[in-house]
C-alpha cells in the first residue's frame, strides 16, 4: 500500500443546527451546545413529536433569493456547505483564475431521502390546483442527485458526479466513493459530503410511528435540549436534524503542487451490509464490526493508532449498544484508550448528512487535538463500556488517527479513517 495515492482534506464546509458555517458549528460542539429545540411550524401541533434540530441559519440568508427558489431545501443546504468548502480549499480562487482542470474535478454528494419537501409540496399543488400548476422545476429539484448536480455546476465538475443513497450511512459513503475516485485516477479533486432536509410532517410522522424518534419533551413541556442522549439509560430514540457537511478531498500530489493547506489525510474506508433487518441493526454489531476492520485494513494501520471515534450513536436503545459491542470487537483492549463521542447529542440526526457533518468534526478534532463532548449523558448504560467524553477532551499530540462511523436503514455500514498529516 506504500505506493498508493494519498488522499488529503483541503476544504471544509457545513450548515448545521449549531451554526451556519464551520467555525460556529465547531465552537458550538466544543461548548456542548444543543441545537435541538421545539419546532415552530403550524403543522407540528398535530404530531406526536414536536421537537427537532433545524439549521441555525436559514439558507435564504446566504444564497441569492432567485437561485434559492430553484433549489429544494436539501440542495440549498448542500450549496451553502459546498460554497464554504470550495472557498476554504482555495480552489474557488484557482477556478476564477482559470488554473483548474475541470475534467479532473468530481462530486460525491449524498442524501438519504432527497427532495422530499419539493415532492410533497408539488403533490399538494397537484391535488388542490390541478396538474397544470405543478412546477416545471419539480423534477430537477426533487431528484436525489439534485444536490450533487448543483454542486457540479458551482465547481465546474466534469469528472464523475455521484449520489450515494444509503440512508444514514450516505454521507460517509460519499467520502468513501471520493477516496476511490481519486485513487483510481478518475479525479484529482472530489467535493464530497451529505445533506438532508426532512423536517416535514410526513417523514416526522413516519419516523415517530415506527418508534424511532424520541417523544421526550414533546408533550410534557420538558427541555428539548436534553432529549438527544446517546448511551444514556434514559434514551428513547433520535431527534431529527437537518443540514449538510462537505469536504474537499484531493490527491496529495495535486494539493502540494498548488500549495494547499492540508487539514488531515483520509486513510481508508470500509463498507459492509448487515443483511439482518430493514430498520434494526444487527444486535451483535457484526456488520459494523466488519466495516471497521475493512477500514483499518485499507488504511494499513493498527487499531492502536486510533485515538478518537465519532460514533454513529443516535440515542436509540438498540443501536447504541450494538455500536459499543462492535468497537470492542474490532479495537480490542485498546478501546479503553480511545476517546469516544457522539455529536448527535448536540446536532440531532441528519440522516444522509450525518456522516459528512461528523467527518468535518473528526477532521477538526484531529487538527485541534480535542474531542467534542457527548452531552446529556447523565447515567451511562451499564452495557456500554467506552471512554465517552462528556466535556471537551484533549487528544494526544503526535500522529493520530480517528474513526468516523455511520450505519443506516437497510443494514448499510460505513467506517472511514482519518489521520493527522
Amino acid at each position: 500500500m506504500a505506493n498508493r495515492t494519498r488522499v488529503v482534506v483541503t476544504g471544509l464546509g457545513t450548515t448545521s443546527p449549531l451554526g451556519g458555517d464551520v467555525p460556529t458549528t465547531w465552537e458550538g460542539m466544543l461548548a456542548g451546545r444543543s441545537g435541538v429545540r421545539r419546532l415552530e411550524h403550524d403543522w407540528v401541533e398535530d404530531l406526536a413529536v414536536k421537537i427537532g434540530a433545524p439549521v441555525a441559519v436559514e439558507p435564504s440568508e446566504v444564497l441569492e433569493r432567485v437561485k434559492a427558489r430553484r433549489l429544494d431545501r436539501s440542495s440549498q443546504f448542500a450549496m451553502v456547505a459546498a460554497i464554504e468548502a470550495w472557498a476554504d480549499s482555495g480552489l474557488a480562487a484557482a477556478q476564477e483564475a482559470g488554473d483548474l482542470d475541470h475534467d479532473r474535478v468530481g462530486v460525491a454528494m449524498a442524501t438519504g431521502i432527497g427532495g422530499v419537501t419539493t415532492l410533497l409540496a408539488n403533490y399538494d399543488v397537484l391535488k388542490e390546483k390541478g396538474p397544470r400548476r405543478v412546477s416545471p422545476l419539480a423534477v430537477p429539484m426533487l431528484m436525489a442527485n439534485g444536490p450533487a448536480a448543483n454542486i457540479s455546476l458551482l465547481v465546474g465538475a466534469r469528472a464523475a458526479v455521484n449520489t450515494p443513497v444509503s440512508a444514514c450511512a450516505s454521507g460517509n459513503e460519499a467520502i468513501s466513493l471520493a477516496i476511490d475516485q481519486i485513487r483510481l485516477g478518475r479525479a484529482d479533486v472530489v467535493v464530497a459530503g451529505g445533506c438532508e432536509a426532512a423536517i416535514h410532517p410526513l417523514p416526522m410522522a413516519a419516523f415517530s410511528n415506527m418508534m424511532a424518534l424520541s417523544k421526550s419533551a414533546s408533550a410534557d413541556g420538558g427541555d428539548p435540549a436534553t432529549v438527544s442522549r446517546p448511551w444514556d439509560t434514559g434514551r428513547d430514540g433520535f431527534v431529527l436534524g437537518e443540514g449538510a457537511g462537505v469536504l474537499v478531498l484531493e490527491s496529495e500530489e495535486h494539493a502540494l503542487a498548488r500549495g494547499a493547506h492540508i487539514y488531515a489525510e483520509v486513510l481508508g474506508a470500509g463498507i459492509t451490509a448487515d443483511s439482518h433487518d430493514i430498520a434494526q441493526p444487527d444486535p451483535a454489531g457484526r456488520g459494523g464490526s466488519r466495516a471497521i476492520k475493512r477500514a483499518l485494513l485499507e488504511s494499513d494501520i493498527d487499531p492502536a493508532a486510533i485515538k478518537h471515534v465519532n460514533a454513529h450513536a443516535t440515542s436509540t436503545p438498540q443501536g447504541d449498544i450494538a455500536e459499543g459491542l462492535m468497537l470492542h470487537a474490532t479495537l480490542g483492549p485498546h478501546v479503553d484508550e480511545i476517546v469516544v463521542t457522539s455529536t448527535k447529542s448536540m446536532t440531532g440526526h441528519l440522516l444522509g448528512g450525518a456522516g459528512a457533518l461528523e467527518a468535518v468534526a473528526v477532521v477538526l478534532a484531529i487538527r485541534d487535538r480535542v474531542s467534542p463532548p457527548t452531552i446529556n449523558l447523565d447515567d451511562l448504560d451499564p452495557q456500554v463500556e467506552l471512554d465517552i467524553a462528556t466535556t471537551a477532551r484533549d487528544l494526544p499530540s503526535g500522529d493520530i488517527a480517528a474513526l468516523n462511523n455511520s450505519f443506516g436503514f437497510g443494514g448499510a455500514n460505513v467506517a472511514v479513517v482519518f489521520a493527522s498529516y
